[in-house]
């Protein structure tokens, strides 16, 4: 009796793992079979959201499998590469500047002790609850009065300066061995050469998270750059979608199906380093008994 209870039980739990999992592939699923469906029956399927009347018709598998938007998309719309780039120099220059900018504070935060430190910490906790909808508008006086508007740098400059890296890699930085770091000092080592050698090595796991938590936000930026960019040549990939129109509905599923597969490739390389920084996150710091308490 007892084993045909645990056997239900793993078949429930099967199931209902089964099901979740599928529901977070199912978009996915969503996109590959409308990048694959011809303009007609795109046109057919997706009628009610042009005319607001009837009911939207879906079939995974299409009727009549087609590459034409493929080769729409990749070979006669060179708008949709410029965005793309746009969105690579973006992840690129905010990825850079919170590692050049976040490296070293997180270590002065985490090795010095100096007047106001745990004030400037929470600070930084308290930033990083503020959406961008409370920061707007003092973000674009200070990007207009800097001369900014309407270029990468008006996205680039304030995601460079977020304060939620300096707090991932001092958590990490917190937990180094202070007996490691007491003995490479004996042997003549400075704070770069320790910080060089020592803290970024083992500090690595964190480092990777920042970048990975990075990379999935400033791709998919939509807000940011509606509100700072004019020119249509400097919009990112995210924004591509915005264009969608009845006629051009299947090249919209390929863009969206070509834009989720950087994103979703970085995430599975990364999976490891994120679950290090989340675990990270809630840990302590024993020397201030928390982030900023």
């Amino acid at each position: 009796m007892d084993r045909i209870v645990k056997f239900t039980i793993k078949i429930i739990v099967f199931l209902l793992l089964f099901g979740l999992a599928f529901s977070a592939v199912y978009p996915l699923i969503f996109l590959l079979g409308g990048s694959l469906k011809s303009t007609q029956e795109l046109g057919e399927s997706l009628a009610p959201l042009w005319t607001a009347e009837g009911r939207i018709s879906w079939s995974w598998l299409p009727w009549e499998p087609t590459l034409r938007h493929y080769v729409e998309l990749l070979l006669d719309s060179p708008g949709y590469f410029v965005m793309f780039w746009n969105s690579v120099k973006i992840v690129a220059g905010v990825t850079g500047g919170q590692l050049l900018l976040g490296l070293p504070a997180a270590w002065g935060f985490a090795r010095w002790e100096f007047a106001g430190k745990k004030i400037l910490l929470s600070l930084y906790v308290v930033l990083m609850l503020f959406p961008f909808q409370v920061l707007m508008l003092s973000e674009y006086l200070v990007l207009s009065r800097m001369g900014l508007m309407d270029t990468l740098m008006a996205l680039i400059l304030p995601g460079a300066c977020s304060t939620f890296p300096v707090f991932i890699m001092y958590r990490f930085f917190s937990t180094l061995s202070k007996d490691m770091i007491e003995a490479a000092k004996l042997d003549g080592a400075g704070e770069w050469q320790i910080f060089r050698y020592i803290g970024i090595p083992l500090g690595m796991p964190g480092i990777m998270a920042v970048i990975v938590l990075a990379f999935l936000e400033y791709w998919n930026l939509i807000e940011q750059p509606a509100v700072f960019l004019r020119s249509d040549r400097l919009k990112p990939l995210s924004l591509y979608i915005s264009t969608v129109t009845r006629e051009n509905v299947g090249v919209a599923f390929v863009a969206g199906l070509i834009a989720l597969l950087p994103p979703l490739l970085v995430f599975l390389c990364g999976r490891k380093y994120l679950e290090q920084g989340i675990a990270a996150i809630g840990g302590t710091d024993e020397r201030t008994g928390g982030f900023g308490s």
